[in-house]
């Protein structure tokens, strides 16, 4: 009968000593590479958000310039304008939606690194803008009755997928405070902190009065005011909330949120028709000026935001108890 000791030497024997020491090191080597596998992913994602929003940008103001081809296509109409102008930008919409649907279908409930659905989430990128590509097509020759259908669909989409980033950005905007306010073990300065808290709230505050100045200049504007005022009304609140004595945590991101809220209010009041008497900025410049640029470049920079505050931390929707 083989003693206990005798066992022992015998797997020694069997699995030499600096064989487990490498073993483990090559395990957790490939483990680390494919958790950075999904940072990869949080990046090319970014990208294909980047390009299709370029694309609608493009279809809306230059397109029916630059690609005459589309005239001719029947789901495209009369001189090709139901792939132009608003309803183009409604087709490139639809074709992101399909893409990232299937996106949705294809890695949804995965759970575990190894699992084959994480591989295609994390990869398979030549295939993804295939796809991408097919998808963006394929809206072409949807009927312009069905595109404006997917259009009163898509209003309820993006108000959701507004209050999903709001509270995405929250959660970035509480790193960001933890990040710039001072730690009092460690004695530090607040000046930064209290600069930057004041810049957001001068922004926020000059934002407002623009737009008072160029969205509610008279009386019968009531729709604007009404979006405005409450705006105003809800930095207010959160100000108030955040001096409180049981609140306690100062106005660096009370002050980054405001002016977001902003933001977000100049972005849906500024969508008025050029047309509209409420809409002075817009009136004699279809196209858009610098004020387009600077609305496209903070509406990437926000959601952009949103997607990657929400990939580092899973738990940013979970409602802790």
């Amino acid at each position: 009968m083989i003693t206990s000791a005798e066992a022992v030497e015998a797997m020694v024997e069997v699995v030499p000593c600096e064989e487990v020491p490498e073993s483990l090191e090559k395990k957790r080597i490939d483990y680390l590479a494919e958790r950075k596998r999904p940072l990869r992913a949080r990046y090319a994602y970014g990208i294909i958000f980047l390009i299709t929003s370029l694309w609608a940008w493009f279809v809306r103001d230059y397109a029916q310039r630059v690609l005459p081809e589309l005239h001719y296509m029947k789901s495209c109409g009369s001189g090709g304008n139901d792939c132009f102008h608003t309803l183009g930008v409604l087709r490139v919409s639809l074709g992101s939606f399909i893409f990232f649907f299937l996106m949705f279908l294809t890695t949804s409930n995965t759970r575990k690194l190894c699992e084959a659905r994480n591989a295609w989430h994390s990869g398979w990128w030549g295939l993804k803008f295939f796809i991408l590509l097919i998808s963006m097509v394929v809206p072409l020759f949807v009927p312009s009755d069905s595109v404006q259908l997917y259009g009163e669909f898509a209003r309820v989409g993006a108000g959701i997928f507004l209050f999903l980033q709001l509270i995405s950005v929250i959660h970035f905007i509480n790193w960001w405070n933890k990040y710039w306010m001072p730690d009092e073990q460690k004695k530090q300065s607040c000046s930064l902190g209290l600069f930057m808290s004041t810049l957001f709230y001068i922004a926020s505050m000059s934002g407002i009065a623009f737009l008072y100045s160029s969205h509610a200049m008279k009386s019968s504007c009531v729709l604007n005011i009404i979006f405005i005022t409450w705006t105003t009304i809800l930095l207010i609140v959160m100000m108030v909330i955040s001096l409180h004595s049981k609140v306690n945590r100062g106005l660096l991101s009370s002050g980054i949120m405001a002016s977001y809220i902003v933001f977000l209010c100049w972005s849906a009041i500024r969508s008025e028709p050029a047309n509209e008497e409420c809409n002075r900025q817009k009136q004699g410049n279809v196209n858009g000026d610098w004020s387009t640029i600077l609305g496209f470049l903070i509406a990437i920079c926000s959601i952009v935001t949103a997607t990657f505050s929400t990939g580092i931390d899973s738990q940013s929707f979970q409602i802790k108890q």
